[in-house]
């Protein structure tokens, strides 16, 4: 029993939180230290991380570990060491006239030992963009990396214990049933990054301790192409987004709606558009694998039952290459005349696959919107204003960002988080900051004050006072 992964966790955070103990509001140049280490084994290990992201994916596109991995993660971390000074302050809050010469003040404290579930599809990078508000809170964090991605998890694994303390940040690894012993740890707080169905597991098992947690899901997020949109702009970053990563994004756009009057063009702007992004596909190390053969096969489910259901599947092949299912590389496809009974409407997608919605008014897509779960992300290409406010105002979704796609997350002067089916609670630069603090009020009685005048016994002086409070309060 003493070597169970229920004990090991264990041990872990008892470590941690007798650590924690000792340093309950760790100082800024502590902070610091910890983040500037954090940033150094990035740096350091870069090309192991770039190779074990690969190998874990079959073929893992570099150039994207590094750009939406390794070069996001360091904006992070570089963000926080920037602000921190100021993030730590505490704040001067107003004070109600009837309670002066009294004061507020806000405090920010560290919460104890953050808990960080991270998945698969970004492993470094939502491994650690969470961990770094946490760290530059003062927290101690305890890390699990999805199994999917085993590689990668070692390699975390290996590289935190080498520039950190275990009392300080520690990873660890194992199958779901791990993962579900670590949520049912009694942390301080819990960060999960993932599906919405797991998601709803997680907070059942955090609840049972109190544990506060941050979800972080996905859904299925909508890009709406307005009539007034330019597509020889718009569809190449429609296609970026939707592409990167082979679609295994969180945030990519999951379907599209388009103007009935214009699916043609769509259709040749995005043959054109990936053609000129991937000239070839099979053997193009730009362009990623799908992660394991058991999501390979669920995209083949996807577009067969959408196919049997009476969509049109078009395929994009720039080279008309044929593919090796082995490799996992799936190539873009667009799903026309899609119904709401086909598998690929009811689940978030996941992979290189964009149904194509027509509407005729841009009050169609709104309500389809709103008549479903509420998505992670959306997004709008257009110059109308009025409507794009529309859809601005009339919609809810996680974040937005306009004539593009992806972009808001890596804001971090923003809030990055879901609502509803696609998360709760926020982080990035100060929101992050805020998420793994505890904002504690203090109020300042002097010496000198008017309040015994509200003490017992009760007579004409507090019947004053009081009428006095119902026309200042």
């Amino acid at each position: 029993m003493e070597n169970s992964p229920n004990m090991r966790l264990y041990a872990i955070l008892e470590r941690q939180r007798a650590a924690f103990a000792e340093e309950m509001n760790p100082s800024l140049a502590v902070r610091r230290d910890r983040l500037a280490r954090l940033a150094a084994m990035g740096e350091k290990h870069a090309a192991e991380i770039i190779d074990a992201i690969s190998a874990d994916f079959g073929h893992r596109s570099s150039h994207e570990t590094q750009m939406a991995e390794l070069v996001l993660v360091g904006a992070t971390i570089r963000h926080a060491q920037r602000h921190l000074k100021g993030w730590m302050k505490p704040r001067r809050m107003p004070t109600a006239m009837h309670y002066r010469p009294g004061s507020n003040r806000l405090l920010r404290q560290p919460l104890g030992v953050v808990g960080i579930v991270s998945p698969w599809n970004y492993p470094y990078q939502l491994a650690l963009a969470p961990a770094v508000p946490a760290i530059a809170a003062g927290n101690r964090v305890m890390i699990k990396p999805s199994e999917l991605t085993p590689r990668f998890a070692e390699l975390l694994q290996h590289i935190v214990a080498e520039s950190f303390a275990e009392d300080e940040m520690a990873v660890v690894t194992g199958d779901a049933l791990t993962g579900k012993a670590f949520t049912e740890l009694p942390f301080d707080h819990l960060f999960f990054t993932g599906s919405t169905a797991v998601g709803r597991l997680v907070a059942q098992a955090a609840a049972k301790n109190l544990t506060p947690v941050t979800l972080e899901l996905g859904g299925k997020s909508p890009a709406i192409l307005d009539p007034s949109s330019d597509l020889a702009v718009a569809v190449p970053r429609l296609a970026f987004g939707k592409l990167l990563n082979a679609g295994q994004t969180c945030i990519a756009p999951d379907y599209a709606f388009v103007p009935n009057n214009r699916i043609d063009a769509f259709v040749e702007q995005m043959h054109r558009a990936v053609a000129q992004m991937y000239p070839r596909l099979a053997a193009n190390p730009d362009y990623t694998s799908i992660v394991n053969e058991r999501h390979f096969s669920r995209l083949q489910g996807l577009l067969e039952d959408a196919r049997a259901k009476g969509a049109r599947i078009v395929p994009i092949n720039p080279a008309g290459e044929a593919f090796d299912p082995a490799l996992r590389k799936q190539p873009p496809v667009l799903v026309l005349g899609v119904k709401p009974e086909m598998k690929l409407m009811q689940e978030e997608i996941f992979g290189p696959i964009l149904p194509v919605l027509g509407y005729d008014r841009i009050e169609e897509a709104i309500a389809y919107i709103n008549g479903h779960d509420r998505p992670l992300a959306l997004y709008w290409f257009g110059s109308d204003g009025a409507s794009r406010d529309k859809v601005l105002n009339q919609t809810i979704s996680g974040g937005v960002t306009l004539n593009d796609c992806i972009w808001h997350i890596a804001q971090e002067d923003q809030p990055f988080g879901g609502v509803g089916a696609s998360g709760s609670g926020s982080y990035h630069g100060e929101w992050g900051f805020r998420t793994f603090s505890k904002e504690k009020p203090v109020f300042v009685q002097p010496r000198l004050n008017g309040m015994f005048l509200m003490y017992p016994p009760f007579g004409k002086t507090f019947e004053r006072m009081l009428a006095l409070l119902r026309r200042i309060a």
